[in-house]
């Protein structure tokens, strides 16, 4: 395997005024926010992102849809708890706001695993969370062109 940087989310650079952290892509004219991390999944690496989809929440007027591509992930340190916590607290946060599509793109049995437990936990409320083993299956269900989902070299320098 190459070696690859260090995924966490430091060094914000801006898009639109809005901040965003590496591995991150923010769409406007589709709605769709993509995410591309690799490494360690982590319980901060997955409160970091939730920090950034919040802040975007904050300030996009428009409600978007959102892709995790976790097929760069290497390493899972997370558990039920973490993700319980998450769940509720992005249920919670997210109550009364418009629906919206959250797909998880995953093989590691353990990262379908979680997103499973997060699809479960978010059901019955705006987020309509579906894990995917084909990418273009998910730009299909999140009705976006496939090659705004593409996994290149280039996100990840």
């Amino acid at each position: 395997m190459k070696h690859r940087n260090n995924p966490t989310l430091k060094g914000h650079h801006e898009m639109n005024g809005i901040q965003l952290a590496p591995y991150v892509e923010f769409h406007e004219d589709v709605h769709l926010f993509v995410y591309r991390p690799i490494g360690l999944m982590s319980e901060e690496s997955v409160n970091k992102i939730v920090s950034v989809i919040e802040d975007l929440e904050a300030k996009v007027q428009e409600p978007f849809n959102r892709f995790f591509d976790t097929l760069g992930h290497d390493e899972v340190e997370l558990n039920f708890k973490n993700v319980i916590q998450i769940s509720l607290h992005r249920r919670l946060v997210y109550t009364d706001r418009p629906s919206i599509k959250s797909a998880i793109l995953a093989t590691d049995s353990t990262i379908i695993h979680y997103a499973k437990l997060h699809a479960v936990l978010t059901q019955g409320s705006p987020i309509n969370v579906r894990i995917f083993t084909n990418r273009n299956e998910a730009a299909q269900w999140l009705g976006v062109p496939a090659e705004l989902l593409a996994s290149d070299a280039s996100h990840h320098k």
